[in-house]
């Protein structure tokens, strides 16, 4: 059969699956895709083969349907060659720099702050549910973005269905996605020509900036459209994350040493962003929560590896979930042990821990924004270690053979009934019970800025207010 029906009927399983044609520790195995041939990767050894340009070509490798409704058409992801390295290079200066990260951190603990200010008062938002608006409200306040916190929610909201039913080709949800690519690529089209036309003027080097300026490697602008397809690549993997939240919300829940431990540390540290035990416990999440399973590419040339051989024309398939958890590249691989992300600062020396891709983050395939991911995730497991909060127990089956999966209630989260805590919620600005600490826009209700006819230029009064509040 087929491996790419198999990728319907196994999911995330397939790769297991497919491991079993060769001996235990082999690091490529034999595989059919849409009746050709192809080898599954793994390991540091299978990092280097996809990640090498004179191998693997990416244009046109990945299915129509998820390049045209994940990514967009024209994307980073589909290019090679320098034309990959001369766009890729402005994803990394939006959000691979230090400086970056750091803005991007501050607007993590604000609306962190608040959704766990929102559960300690009796919210009922599941874990996801609540890392959708925090992340989706502080990327876009991060990229200078304009519209309210109730627009951008929303606008949060179609973006992360868009990672939900890109890969559902038998539901209904595939249909959602498609409409809400369509209305975000209209969208981000307005913001770019609105930045054009200086009906919207956004702080230098944000990504909003940025892609509006952008030029290829030719020295012309890209077009509107492509610019606000960049744009949204700039956004979209922040709320992806929040998929990563629901699988936090699940290991915590059967760690509670862990989360008292993570709780302590946000007490003393009076902040719920950087702490070293809630970003070593992201970090495992990470690496052991099914999201990507593997990334397809087209053999540039015949390559061999570990015995398996592609002609030029075939396929690599690089397995991801398995090279994460691999034996031969991870002490105590089947076991969730975040202790073993204690002290590593260099994630990206560790060659078999590639959740985010693999590779130079310039030159290679791994994902600029994974700092900014580690960095919300982090602040996502301390919020859930409040011992204010409660995770409940119901709804964390996890369906494996959904692409992309997730627990089926996204991880409840409610109320503990020992009432608030005092930890870092309010840090040197204390919440009171539910209050919420997200900025006001003093020149719109909450209603404004609905998903519907948005406007992109129509609340950048309550932009440049917002960002007096910053400061």
């Amino acid at each position: 059969m087929d491996d790419a029906i198999g990728l319907l009927t196994r999911g995330y399983r397939l790769s297991s699956h497919i491991w079993q044609r060769v001996e235990p520790g082999r690091r490529a195995a034999p595989m059919t895709l849409l009746g050709r041939d192809a080898i599954l990767v793994r390991g540091a050894e299978g990092v280097a083969t996809f990640n090498d340009e004179k191998n693997v070509a990416r244009h046109g490798a990945m299915p129509a349907i998820v390049q045209r409704v994940l990514f967009g058409v024209g994307s980073v992801h589909s290019l090679d060659g320098p034309r990959h390295r001369h766009r890729k290079s402005t994803f990394a200066d939006i959000a691979y720099d230090d400086e970056q990260v750091e803005r991007m951190t501050r607007h993590l603990h604000r609306e962190w702050r608040a959704e766990l200010a929102d559960w300690r008062a009796g919210g009922r938002r599941s874990a996801y549910t609540a890392a959708v608006g925090a992340f989706g409200r502080a990327v876009m306040r991060w990229g200078d973005l304009p519209g309210t916190p109730a627009a951008q929610t929303r606008w949060a909201g179609r973006l992360a269905q868009i990672v939900d039913g890109f890969g559902t080709h038998y539901s209904p949800s595939i249909l959602l996605a498609v409409a809400n690519r369509r209305w975000s690529d209209r969208h981000t089209t307005r913001l770019i020509e609105a930045v054009r036309n200086a009906e919207l003027t956004p702080r230098p080097g944000t990504a909003l900036d940025e892609w509006a300026w952008h030029r290829d490697e030719e020295g012309a602008l890209l077009t509107p459209r492509l610019a606000g397809v960049e744009l949204q690549n700039s956004l979209r993997p922040m709320i992806a994350v929040a998929r990563f939240v629901a699988f936090a919300a699940k290991e915590l829940l059967a760690r509670p040493e862990w989360r008292a431990r993570i709780a302590a540390e946000t007490h003393e540290r009076g902040t719920l962003v950087g702490g070293a035990a809630a970003t070593a416990f992201a970090q495992e999440v990470r690496r052991t929560a099914p999201f990507v399973p593997m990334l397809p590419g087209w053999a540039r040339r015949t390559v061999e590896v570990d015995g398996q051989r592609v002609d030029q024309g075939g396929q690599i398939v690089f397995d991801i979930l398995g090279t994460d958890t691999d034996d031969l590249s991870w002490d105590r691989a089947g076991e969730f042990a975040p202790e073993r992300f204690l002290g590593i600062s260099d994630y990206e020396a560790m060659p078999a821990f590639v959740p985010h891709g693999g590779g130079d983050v310039r030159t290679g395939h791994r994902c600029p924004g994974e700092k900014l991911a580690i960095a919300g995730l982090a602040a996502a497991v301390a919020a859930l270690s409040d011992p204010g909060v409660r995770i409940v127990e119901y709804g964390l089956e996890v369906n494996l053979r959904r692409l992309p999966t997730m627990p089926a209630s996204g991880g409840r989260v409610a109320a503990s009934p020992d009432g608030a805590s005092d930890t870092a919620a309010g840090g040197s600005h204390p919440i009171p019970t539910g209050a919420d600490s997200r900025p006001r826009c003093p020149f719109s209700s909450s209603s404004r800025g609905s998903a519907t006819g948005y406007s992109p230029w129509a609340d950048w009064r309550c932009t440049r207010a917002l960002r007096a509040i910053d400061g």
